[in-house]
């Protein structure tokens, strides 16, 4: 599954940085596939470190074929598990 392989390669860099990814998925909304990652933060920068983190890696393995966009997100204000 892809989010699963994802998972596997983004997660070592995100703990060196103590972001700890709460969800992953690959949809198509809207005509667009969304690679779409939640983490476990309520601040917009550490979204912003998580994408510079995640997006070479992404490139680097080339995991998906077709034209996407990456949205990495928080889990919410409220939204706690």
């Amino acid at each position: 599954m892809l989010e699963k392989k994802v998972k596997e390669i983004i997660e070592p860099d995100l703990k060196k940085k103590n972001i700890k990814i709460i969800n992953i998925e690959y949809i198509k909304e809207s005509n667009q596939n969304i690679l779409r990652i939640t983490i476990d933060t309520d601040n917009i920068d550490t979204c912003v470190t998580a994408t510079n983190i995640i997006n070479p890696i992404l490139d680097e393995y080339d995991l998906i074929d077709e034209q996407y966009n990456l949205e990495v997100s928080s889990k919410g204000i409220g939204d706690e598990k």
